[in-house]
């Protein structure tokens, strides 16, 4: 590979965000020091309780434990009916960023005082029936919006084709504004093209870069980027 496609691939692996959920435990720390070879900066982790969404994932001891061997951006994703309760207990794990649901029942502005505490970086989360309106009173507080392009729950679902115009609407709401705008759920190889074009900084991808040979995956979409 000549440098100027190893720099492109880096530059565009920077923007990936592999989903924890989807990784193989048994091999996890090959998994991570793999992306890490390959330019990955960040880590997404789904944190899901049984009650916000119908799944339970991890806690913050998981998040402990891996923070010991990666030093991954950790991007910590809330599904959870209490954040207010746990966002300590997840920053003290060792989590960089955590992003909260726009939908939660919990003041999300105190939410944001937590992180704003501890110095971490603040996210929004929208789930696909949320209008966009929703994020308005919170675009001063916050470093990243993520857009929920399946329900959120389950891995492994396919994209929902109207997340693209509402990734366009949410880049115009955001304006000069510094926001990452991200996009969780169905990213692969098949869109995430479309998911670029529409205005997308960074990628959430869960079995399309866990699921089989992480190198090849992670080639195959970034060969889709070029």
């Amino acid at each position: 590979m000549s440098n100027e496609n190893l720099n492109k691939t880096k530059k565009i692996c920077k923007r990936l965000n592999p989903s924890l959920l989807s990784a193989d435990f048994w091999n996890i720390k090959d998994a991570l020091e793999t992306l890490s070879e390959l330019g990955v900066k960040s880590l997404h982790i789904d944190i899901m309780d049984g009650h916000f969404v119908p799944n339970i994932s991890f806690g913050p001891g998981v998040i402990k434990t891996i923070r010991k061997g990666s030093d991954l951006f950790f991007d910590t994703h809330l599904m959870i009916d209490d954040p207010l309760e746990f966002i300590p207990k997840f920053i003290d794990a060792g989590s960089d960023s955590i992003s909260v649901h726009v939908e939660t029942k919990d003041n999300v502005n105190e939410c944001f005082d937590l992180m704003d505490d501890a110095g971490i970086q603040k996210g929004l989360v929208i789930s696909p029936k949320t209008s966009v309106v929703e994020l308005e009173p919170y675009l001063d507080r916050i470093n990243r919006i993520t857009v929920m392009s399946v329900e959120p729950g389950f891995g492994g679902q396919s994209y929902i084709p109207s997340s693209s115009q509402k990734i366009r609407d949410i880049k115009e709401l955001v304006g000069d504004r510094d926001i990452e705008i991200q996009v969780d759920g169905g990213v692969n190889k098949d869109t995430i093209e479309e998911i670029n074009e529409a205005g997308a900084d960074k990628f959430v991808a869960g079995s399309a870069v866990f699921e089989g040979d992480i190198k090849k995956n992670i080639e195959e979409l970034v060969d889709e980027l070029k």
